[in-house]
């Protein structure tokens, strides 16, 4: 097969053409790599210009990275990523707008039309000594060089309309095999960055892939190293996971021991045994499984992965030997609190996901009337209660099949009566009042706790009696003004 060849240009003199494919590279993968040179990848319009001014001006440049492992798998990209064999000072040249996003790494941002494409210089990292970024960058000629620092195979790919797909790594091998590989030694990739551990767990969820067996075996002994990576970072990948097709793919992580630093709150939940008619699995496979019930939304996937966080403190075993959790609906808010706010989380994520793990279990065993189920969306918000269902859905089908469709039935009634309310407009809240505070001075009341008080009074009344929510038949019972 005749490899790729082109020329450079490198402080202002033409450089002869190198082969981008190393000599390494194993007969295998030149294989997969011939067929891929063919591949052709649709480049977005502004893409394609940004390479064919680059080229034209005598340099390399390619889309790199995640846009071209999406576009082979027929997803559309988040975002388009250049590498060029041009300098930063090169690539600003060429173009009217651009932004030093990253100048000390080679990266330049080059704006089209009110968008931006980062444009980054081939390199090499230099020593990493936080577990993150390197120290330094060197700049290369060489693009096999850049493709070589990158985390995986699948991410390590660089593709233009000219040369084709650039596969040095066997990227399009592991993506027919459906495995998240390292880039050469997985230790050394890990080493550099600790948080490739968890962009490998999530690459994996999101991808239906399995991680290859030495990058498995790397994460496993450099977990611990994740504690040098920041909560924002964690959070990031924790919630890319959850939101995935896979969210049950974090059994991985607590097999690995990746869970033991970043959420070590699941490891006891999956070391705690529920020896219950009601259940099947442990607490932690009971949450795994729970998480697959409900959609992809960040808050509804916390709060599965919580709702029940707070079992193994709330644990009694009595002498028939069945297990109990007493109060850990309150428990899980409370730690679930705890854990959103030590994982960076903006504060109404952590209101409302607290609230759907506090009420997860509330109402059970109840005489389901209309006046419970308004007092009962007034006490949980209203914002959520639509979720609480999904919620309750969830923890029932990852439990034991015992009493499962009454469960599920009794769920149905509360739903049910929840649409009959919102859909009659019932009050359910202060600011569905028929009288408003400005009522109330109108009428002769002073500003102050008096007036918050009747308000409350009246709510209560209209959640009992719906049909009394009006101006005149408030004041008639609370101010006896008519």
């Amino acid at each position: 097969m005749a490899l790729p060849t082109t020329d450079m240009q490198e402080s202002g003199s033409l450089k002869l053409t190198f082969q981008i494919l190393i000599n390494a590279v194993s007969q295998a993968q030149l294989a997969i790599c011939g067929k891929a040179v063919n591949m052709v990848i649709n480049l977005p319009k502004k893409v394609k210009y940004i390479i064919d001014k680059i080229t034209e001006a005598g340099y390399e440049a390619y889309a790199v990275g995640g846009c071209i492992r999406d576009s082979i798998l027929g997803r559309e990209p988040d975002d388009w990523d250049i590498t060029t064999s041009a300098r930063p000072e090169q690539v600003k040249a060429l173009f009217r707008r651009t932004v030093d996003t990253g100048i000390a790494h080679g990266t330049v941002t080059v704006m089209q039309d009110g968008e931006g494409y980062e444009v980054t210089t081939y390199r090499i990292d230099g020593e990493y000594e936080d577990h993150r970024h390197p120290k330094e960058v060197l700049f290369t000629s060489r693009l096999v060089e850049d493709l070589q620092r990158r985390d995986f195979t699948i991410n390590a790919m660089a593709y233009n309309d000219t040369v084709g797909l650039v596969d040095a790594f066997d990227g399009m091998g592991d993506i027919q095999r459906r495995v998240i590989r390292c880039v050469g030694c997985a230790e050394e990739r890990f080493g550099e960055d600790a948080l490739r551990i968890l962009r490998a767990l999530r690459f994996s969820a999101q991808l239906g892939y399995d991680i290859e067996e030495d990058t498995r075996r790397a994460i496993c002994k450099l977990a611990p190293s994740l504690e040098h990576i920041s909560a924002e970072r964690i959070r990031t990948e924790l919630v890319k996971l959850l939101v995935s097709p896979h969210p049950d793919y974090l059994r991985q992580a607590y097999d690995m021991g990746v869970t033991a630093v970043i959420l070590p709150e699941l490891d006891r939940c999956m070391e705690t045994p529920q020896n219950h008619p009601h259940h099947c699995y442990n607490v932690g496979e009971h949450i795994l499984h729970s998480l697959l019930g409900v959609p992809a939304e960040k808050d509804l996937r916390l709060a599965m992965l919580l709702h029940d966080i707070g079992k193994p403190c709330t644990l009694q075993t009595d002498r028939r030997g069945i297990t109990h959790f007493h109060g850990h609906p309150a428990v899980s808010a409370d730690m679930a609190r705890e854990i959103l706010r030590r994982l960076r989380f903006d504060n109404d994520t952590i209101v409302k996901v607290s609230r759907l793990v506090e009420f997860h279990d509330y109402g059970n065993n109840v005489t389901l009337t209309p006046a419970f189920v308004r007092r009962a969306v007034n006490r949980i918000g209203e914002d959520i209660f639509p979720g609480l269902f999904m919620v309750r859905r969830a923890d029932i089908m990852s439990q034991s099949d015992y009493q499962r469709e009454e469960k599920l039935a009794f769920v149905d009634a509360w739903e049910r009566e929840y649409r009959d309310i919102v859909a009659r407009e019932q009050c359910i809240s202060v600011k569905n009042l028929a009288v408003s505070g400005k009522d109330l001075i109108a009428a002769g009341m002073k500003p102050g706790p008096e007036m918050g008080e009747m308000l409350q009074r009246m709510l209560e009344h209209v959640l009992e009696t719906p049909e009394d929510n009006s101006k005149e038949k408030l004041f008639e019972i609370f101010l006896k003004l008519t």
